[in-house]
């Protein structure tokens, strides 16, 4: 791959890469190896604390329950919050790699569940960690203060929250930009980012329907929350194809529908659960009315006892790129990677809670996508067209090929916070 000349200051800092990735690589297999469910993520927070401590930061363990802070101060300058994310989700791995996870975990509800780094947090830790070492090595290449934040509770929306509700803006001084990156689909050893929206916010819902059980074999003497939960679904896939103009971007999923548990018995009540992504507030409003809307008039036209009871779950916020930031970020990139390997993106359904923190400090924030597929396989799966049968996020199979992923996400969050720190380069 073609590489442009860096600035000075970003080769200074880089060039100790090469010795540092013999101890990032096990860093990283241990990890994604021993994952943690949201919340519970303190073996990997005291493994980052401890690599934080080892190259100099000043570190705040337990912020928001496990979150972890570095502070790396450098005479007068820019504040540059550099975030990554640690929990891992419920999913069984299967990528068959010789250091895939094995553990077991009780969620918040008491359920043991398989765990596994489906999502990729195992490397954001890992770039995280190389990039708070090469900078705090190569402190005489920039000027200002770092803020290293490992995030516990992504997948679950609590964690960058509960870091702020902890007094994270308080306790911590408040950054000029916020800088965050995530793994996805794509050619390993590329970057991709736009300005403006980014990632989706998404609302998480349950739905609970009433019905009056009975004999199957004596339908008339039910209200039957099957059938009700049946046109309850076929009816919100019209919200988006109907209610949501073309131009516009909604994403409806219906993912869990529980009813009843014997074929010959009509079921009191059904359980739905439900995840939208929007990229407008005016297009989730009208998407959240709309479901709530259909839900309860199926259950009036259903004859259902009582009123439906819709349960929020979790939410994200809407993630955009500050415009002015995330130029500065495209500037630097292209100067390091060369235009070939950074490439331009549109928002992704995906969604995230990075925003949080930009949003609470009232200050810009840039979030940006590093490529995680063997180049040769996403070219030969992008010729055939099959880019849609890549592993992806959340996919048991999900497994980002680790060079040249981890370099290149070192590389970017370096740049990126130079970008700044850096002054004239």
């Amino acid at each position: 791959m073609a590489k442009k000349k860096s600035g000075n200051g970003v080769s200074f800092v880089l060039k100790n890469l090469p010795k540092i990735l013999p101890k990032l690589e096990p860093l990283y297999k241990d990890i994604h190896a021993h994952p943690e469910l949201s919340m519970q993520e303190k073996r990997t927070a005291g493994i980052a604390a401890k690599w934080l401590k080892a190259a100099g930061f000043k570190v705040t363990t337990g912020v928001g329950k496990t979150g972890v802070v570095g502070l790396l101060k450098n005479g007068d300058g820019p504040t540059v919050m550099l975030r990554a994310d640690m929990d891992a989700l419920p999913i069984k791995e299967a990528t068959g790699l010789v250091y895939a996870s094995k553990v077991s975990a009780k969620d918040s509800e008491g359920k043991t569940v398989p765990v596994g780094h489906m999502c990729g947090h195992d490397i954001h830790v890992t770039w995280l960690a190389g990039a708070a070492t090469l900078l705090s090595e190569a402190r005489a290449a920039w000027k200002g203060t770092l803020m290293v934040v490992f995030q516990p509770g992504e997948e679950t929306a609590q964690g960058a929250q509960a870091m702020i509700d902890d007094g994270l803006l308080k306790r911590f001084p408040t950054p000029d930009v916020v800088l965050g990156q995530h793994v996805m689909v794509g050619a390993a050893g590329t970057v991709a980012g736009s300005a403006g929206p980014i990632t989706s916010a998404a609302d998480s819902l349950q739905i609970r329907l009433f019905g009056r059980g009975a004999h199957g074999s004596m339908p008339q003497a039910s209200i039957d929350p099957v059938v009700m939960a049946a046109s309850v679904v076929l009816r919100l896939q019209t919200i988006v194809s109907r209610e949501v103009a073309a131009n516009e971007a909604a994403v409806v999923t219906v993912g869990v529908l529980q009813a009843g548990s014997k074929e010959n018995v009509i079921p009191d009540d059904a359980l739905i659960k439900l995840n939208v992504r929007t990229f407008d507030a005016g297009v989730r409003k009208h998407v959240l009315d709309a479901i709530e809307r259909i839900v309860n008039a199926e259950a009036e036209a259903s004859g259902a006892p009582r009123k439906p009871e819709i349960t929020p779950l979790d939410r994200y916020p809407l993630n955009v790129n500050d415009e002015t930031a995330s130029n500065r970020i495209a500037e630097a990139f292209r100067t390091h990677f060369s235009t070939e390997r950074v490439k331009h993106t549109g928002p992704a359904p995906a969604s995230e809670d990075f925003g949080c923190f930009g949003t609470a400090w009232k200050v810009p924030s840039v979030f940006w996508f590093v490529g995680g597929n063997d180049p040769k396989a996403y070219a030969k799966a992008k010729a055939a067209g099959k880019l849609n049968e890549l592993p992806v996020n959340h996919s048991p199979q999900f497994a980002p090929v680790l060079h040249p992923t981890l370099e290149t996400g070192v590389e970017a969050l370096v740049v990126g916070a130079l970008a700044w720190l850096g002054g004239k380069q």
